[in-house]
């Protein structure tokens, strides 16, 4: 509990320890000014910031809320009883203190359990660095980020987080994006390139000059998106917003005519018009009509669903957003980075000249001490410790390839800009996959095809959308035909388009939005990067590791933090989850006030019966919201 929580419960407990004192001596405390006085202690501890809040909306114009409908309710019944005691009757005012308590008690669970969600959003990253070192004179000096201005040289060594956005102004390095873009593949960067906060250093050290403040780069936005996702209402919370402005002043005003209009027609027709019940009748009215069930549950649902996404590693950025979601029946889905891994592994070694071994083995030899994904598969695909001793004279040639000296002959592997440095001649292999070529001793050596892989678990994650609700999957992809129909035959994927540019992927979605029901939405699942048009056009943009890409914060709707697709089927079920509880509180609250209403104004259910429409909903159905945390599990 927070320090306000904790206020609030010691004022409960405080109210609740002098009512119980109040009720065993409730005989003995006469006159009835005594009992009042008495009471009234519990009632201001509790119900003070009620009166409170009540008056300052009063001063606003800002009159119709619970806090306003809670003052008069028991207000009234304090008058009622007043009225008793003044007339020699028997006075009781432990309702109006208990409905006081009991509103409070019910305000003070919903506040720890938005709190709850609150923390497992706050929990979902720890992107954003804590410290910058900008360069000086003596060196280098640890500095708040906050407190680096635009243009400021800072340097980043080998393990470090990248604090600010900027433009490398000297080195040259690769870096770890996966914090930001889910990508396995380190992205190699020197002088001139863009680098994003949030990620990390792998290699050389680096000197950025900073192009934003703190506040605006990357990682710092990804967390603003995140505190901000709750703001972005759904049509249900809309429904209930709208819902609670019209339906507070008519109760409000059907109230004041129960307390009057009875009485009156009562008098007329001389009979006793029994103002005091119907006073009575009106403040139980109000208790009852109190609209905190629907106004607290229904936004905490929400609430509550998305921190179970967040909590699952799915970032949804509002619940207008998770309430769509549950309506996806037809999910399109990029085939790199997406369906497959975004990496590479050795998928075919054509030699020219020598036999495939001494081919795979002077490309593992020479690249052997690179960490770069592309020099790791080649290692992997050899098998066999390597021959460090075999290699000398290694040169990088930065975005080209590598040189050196295996078994003491010159050795180029690299893809074709460096065999068009060299001047070696060669023909560029068709179909998908990187192409290293090989050069040895001034001859061209052949090449190994190193192809992306389908993920582990893209066949699971696509069982499971299915199982979702989702009944139609479609795969677009900028590859090849003949690449696209293997993954989708390897998939099961019936129906996908090939060859596609980022217009034809949007095009594509733009026939497929239209052909489909009204009421059904279309979400597209892609990179985040080269996808920004199509995510836009979706009904619902799902962004694999897109956090590291301006355009994919903005235009996607929900992120998958750690680049699982499995995740994308969670997010459905989370949503749909969330929705049914929606609806059941929606139901609940509604049906039992309108019974307690008709009960209450014809005399039938008195204050107690009131506590529980109120107070007792209200607590049931954030109960039944909280189930939404659970969601993810």
């Amino acid at each position: 509990m927070n320090k306000k929580q904790k206020k609030m419960l010691s004022r409960i407990l405080s109210a609740a320890a002098i009512i119980i004192l109040l009720k065993i001596f409730d005989a003995r405390l006469t006159p009835w000014f005594l009992k009042l006085t008495l009471y009234m202690i519990p009632y201001l501890i509790v119900g003070g910031d009620v009166l409170r809040k009540a008056l300052h909306g009063i001063k606003h114009r800002q009159v119709f809320d619970e806090n306003f409908l809670m003052a008069v309710a028991t207000i009234g019944a304090i008058f009622v009883g007043t009225y008793n005691g003044i007339h020699g009757m028997e006075t009781d005012y432990l309702e109006a203190v208990a409905v006081m308590l009991l509103y409070q008690t019910g305000e003070l669970f919903q506040s720890i359990a938005v709190g709850r969600s609150r923390r497992n959003i706050a929990a979902l990253m720890d992107i954003r660095p804590d410290v910058a070192y900008i360069v000086t004179e003596d060196g280098r000096e640890a500095v708040d980020p906050d407190e680096v201005e635009i243009g400021t040289v800072i340097q980043v060594n080998p393990g470090e987080k990248i604090p600010l956005d900027g433009i490398v102004e000297e080195g040259e390095s690769s870096l770890d994006t996966a914090a930001l873009t889910g990508e396995s593949r380190p992205r190699d960067v020197a002088a001139g390139d863009e680098v994003l906060s949030g990620c990390i250093n792998r290699q050389g050290s680096i000197r950025i000059r900073t192009t934003k403040e703190f506040d605006e780069s990357t990682a710092s936005r990804i967390l603003e998106l995140v505190e901000n996702a709750a703001s972005r209402k759904s049509k249900s919370e809309q429904f209930i917003s709208r819902f609670a402005r019209v339906y507070t002043p008519i109760v409000c005003y059907s109230a004041l005519a129960l307390a009057v209009l009875p009485p009156v027609i009562l008098a007329l027709l001389g009979r006793d018009p029994l103002i005091m019940q119907w006073i009575y009748r009106a403040c139980t009215f109000l208790v009852i009509s109190c609209p905190c069930a629907l106004v607290i549950s229904i936004p905490l649902s929400f609430f509550a669903g998305l921190g179970a996404a967040s909590s699952s590693g799915v970032l949804i950025k509002g619940s207008n957003y998770l309430e769509a979601l549950s309506e996806v029946r037809t999910l399109v889905m990029d085939k790199t980075g997406t369906l497959t891994k975004g990496n590479f592994a050795v998928t075919e070694i054509c030699p020219s000249g020598i036999d495939a071994d001494r081919l795979l083995y002077l490309a593992a030899h020479l690249e052997g001490f690179s960490t770069h994904p592309i020099a790791v598969s080649l290692r992997e695909a050899w098998g066999k410790e390597l021959d460090t001793a075999a290699v000398k004279d290694i040169e990088e040639i930065f975005g080209k390839g590598i040189t050196g000296c295996v078994d003491g002959i010159r050795v180029y592997v690299g893809n074709h800009r460096l065999l068009d440095e060299i001047g070696m001649e060669y023909t560029e292999p068709d179909g998908d996959g990187s192409i290293i070529h090989v050069c040895a001793d001034g001859n061209y050596a052949g090449y190994v095809r190193i192809s992306d892989e389908i993920r582990e678990e893209t066949p699971a994650a696509l069982s499971a959308i299915r199982k979702a609700g989702v009944n139609k999957l479609v795969m677009l992809t900028g590859d090849a035909e003949t690449a696209a129909a293997a993954v989708a035959k390897k998939l099961g994927i019936r129906d996908y388009r090939s060859g596609l540019l980022p217009e034809g992927k949007v095009a594509c979605v733009e026939e497929l939005i239209n052909d489909q029901p009204a009421k059904e939405k279309l979400a597209f699942v892609g990179d985040g990067i080269n996808d920004a048009p199509v995510l836009s056009r979706a009904d619902v943009g799902i962004a694999m590791g897109a956090l590291g890409s301006d355009a994919a914060i903005e235009a996607a709707d929900v992120v998958l933090m750690d680049d699982d697709p499995r995740k994308i089927a969670k997010a459905i079920r989370i949503s749909g989850k969330c929705l049914r509880i929606v609806w059941q509180n929606i139901i609940f609250a509604i049906g039992v006030k309108v019974i307690c209403l008709l009960l209450g104004a014809i005399g039938i259910a008195g204050m107690w019966a009131a506590i529980f429409a109120d107070v007792g909903v209200m607590i049931i159905c954030v109960i039944n919201a909280m189930r939404a945390l659970l969601a993810g599990r």
